[in-house]
C-alpha cells in the first residue's frame, strides 16, 4: 500500500496535474469560458431537451440515454465515499479544488464528447462505437496510441470501475444490514453480468430508469440537511478557501499541496474529465453534429461534481460530524476512526438530521452509485477488450474475469483500492490528455460551427 500511496502520489503531485488544468484551461481559453458565458446555449442543448422524448434508432441509443449511461459510470463511489475521504486525508480545501479542476473540465469533456462522436464507427451489428481509442486511431493516425489507451481502460475498469465499486457497496450493506461481504460480492457479481451481456443498448435502458431516481434520492437527503444547517454555509466555504490555499504542513496537518492533489484527483474520478471513458457512451448517441453532443459533456461534468459532489461536501462540513483540527490530530496520531473513513462520514453527516433512516439513505444512494458504475465500467471494459483484439474468447475470458474481481473488491482492502483507483486514472488519462491537445483544432473548429448555428 505504501509503494501505490508513493507512485500515485508522484504521478499526480506532478506533470498530470498540471496536465488536467492545463488542457482545460487550454479549451476554456479557446472557446472564451464557454461553460460561464455560453451556459443559456448548452443549457437550453441539454437540459431544456430533456422533457422532448427522443426514440431509439437501429444504429444508436438516444442522447439521454448516452448521458445517463455516462453518469451511471461517474457517479459512483467518487461522488460520496471518494469526496469523504479527501476531505478528511486532504482538508476542506480540497473542495475548492475539485470545483476548480470540474469547472475546467466542462471543457474537456465538451472536446472528448465532440471528438468522440467526430471519429465514431459502426461494429459489425450496425451500432455507433467510439471514444478516446478510436480518435487516437482515426484522429491521430497512431493506432498503437489507441491500443495503449484500450489496455488501460481494460485494467482501470477492473480497478477502479470495479474494485472500488465493488468494495463500497460490500461495506455499506455489511454496516447498515449486516450483510456479509462475501454475499454481496456474489450477488453483484451475478446482477451485472447479466446486464452486461444485453450490450450498450440493455446498459443505456437501465441507466436512463435508475440514474434520475438515485440522483433525486442523494439530492433531497442532502440539501435538506444543509438547509437546516444553512447557518453554517458561510463558516464552510470560509474553510473550503482557507485550507486551499494552506501553507506547506507539519506531518498530519493539511496543505495546499494536499489540497489540490486529493481535489483534482477526486474530481477527475467523479467526472472523469480527461479520462476519457464516458466518451465511448456518448459516441453511440444519435446526433446530427458532434458539437451537439459536446454540450451533454459539458452538463456531466456540471452535474457529476459542481452538483453532486458538492451536496456531499458541504452535508460533511455544515453538519458537525467534521472538524478540520481534529481530523488533523488523528491523521498526526495514525488513529483514524472507522467511523471517519469514506461512505461512514457521509453517512454520519446525513444522520444528523435523517437519523438511522439518514445512514439507510446513504447506503442505498452508495449501493446504486456504485452498482450502476460498476455496469458503465465492463460496458467501457468489453470496449477496451473489443480494440484490443477480435477475438470472441478474450472478451469471454473478460466477461468471466469482471465478476470475479466484483468478489474480490467486496472482500477487499479499502485504502488499497482507493489507491489503486488513483494510479489507473492517472495512467489513462496521459494518452487521452495528448490526444486532446493534438486534436483540439478538430474539437475547436467543430464546437465553433455548431455554437454559430445555434446563435444565428
Amino acid at each position: 500500500m505504501t509503494f501505490l500511496s508513493r507512485l500515485g502520489g508522484m504521478l499526480w503531485s506532478g506533470p498530470l496535474l498540471v496536465g488536467f488544468l492545463v488542457v482545460g484551461l487550454y479549451y476554456s481559453l479557446r472557446t472564451g469560458f464557454f461553460q460561464l458565458f455560453g451556459l443559456p446555449v448548452w443549457w437550453k442543448a441539454t437540459v431544456g431537451t430533456l422533457f422532448h422524448r427522443q426514440k431509439e434508432t437501429k444504429g444508436g441509443i438516444t442522447q439521454l440515454q448516452a448521458l445517463s449511461t455516462a453518469l451511471a459510470a461517474t457517479i459512483g463511489t467518487g461522488s460520496v465515499a471518494g469526496v469523504a475521504a479527501a476531505i478528511f486525508f486532504g482538508g476542506p480545501g480540497t473542495v475548492f479544488w475539485m470545483w476548480m479542476s470540474a469547472l475546467l473540465g466542462m471543457m474537456t469533456g465538451c472536446g472528448e464528447k465532440i471528438l468522440a462522436v467526430e471519429y465514431r464507427e459502426k461494429d459489425e451489428k450496425g451500432q455507433w462505437r467510439g471514444g478516446p481509442m478510436t480518435y487516437m486511431q482515426k484522429g491521430l493516425k497512431l493506432r498503437w496510441l489507441g491500443g495503449v489507451y484500450a489496455l488501460l481502460c481494460v485494467a482501470e475498469t477492473l480497478v477502479g470501475g470495479n474494485l472500488a465499486q465493488a468494495n463500497s457497496i460490500a461495506t455499506a450493506l455489511e454496516q447498515s444490514a449486516g450483510v456479509p461481504p462475501k454475499v454481496a460480492g456474489v450477488v453483484l457479481a451475478v446482477v451485472v453480468s447479466v446486464i452486461l451481456l444485453g450490450g450498450i443498448r440493455r446498459v443505456s435502458r437501465f441507466s436512463e430508469r435508475l440514474v434520475p431516481v438515485m440522483a433525486g434520492i442523494f439530492l433531497i437527503g442532502g440539501l435538506a440537511v444543509i438547509g437546516v444547517n444553512a447557518s453554517r454555509i458561510p463558516q464552510a466555504m470560509e474553510q473550503i478557501v482557507t485550507y486551499a490555499f494552506a501553507p506547506k504542513a507539519a506531518v498530519g496537518g493539511y496543505s495546499m499541496g494536499l489540497a489540490l492533489r486529493y481535489g483534482v484527483a477526486r474530481g477527475v474520478f467523479s467526472n472523469e474529465a480527461g479520462v476519457g471513458m464516458s466518451a465511448m457512451a456518448h459516441a453511440c448517441a444519435q446526433v446530427e453534429h458532434p458539437g451537439r453532443q459536446g454540450m451533454w459533456g459539458i452538463f456531466e461534468v456540471f452535474f457529476a461534481t459542481l452538483v453532486i459532489c458538492t451536496v456531499t461536501a458541504l452535508v460533511i462540513l455544515t453538519s458537525g460530524v467534521y472538524d478540520p483540527l481534529t481530523a488533523q490530530e488523528m491523521l498526526a496520531a495514525g488513529e483514524i476512526p472507522r467511523e471517519m473513513l469514506g461512505s461512514n462520514l457521509a453517512a454520519s453527516g446525513f444522520a444528523s438530521l435523517w437519523g438511522k433512516a439518514g445512514e439507510w439513505m446513504v447506503t442505498v444512494c452508495l449501493t446504486l452509485f456504485a452498482f450502476t458504475s460498476l455496469v458503465g465500467a465492463g460496458y467501457y471494459g468489453q470496449r477496451g477488450v473489443e480494440t484490443l483484439t477480435k477475438s470472441s474468447l478474450v472478451l469471454l475470458l473478460y466477461r468471466l474475469v469482471f465478476p470475479l474481481c466484483v468478489v474480490v473488491g467486496a472482500v477487499g482492502d479499502l485504502a488499497a483500492v482507493w489507491e489503486l483507483v488513483d494510479l489507473c486514472n492517472g495512467l489513462l488519462a496521459i494518452p487521452n490528455l495528448l490526444a486532446l491537445l493534438l486534436l483540439s483544432p478538430v474539437a475547436l473548429r467543430l464546437w465553433r460551427q455548431w455554437v454559430t448555428e445555434k446563435r444565428n
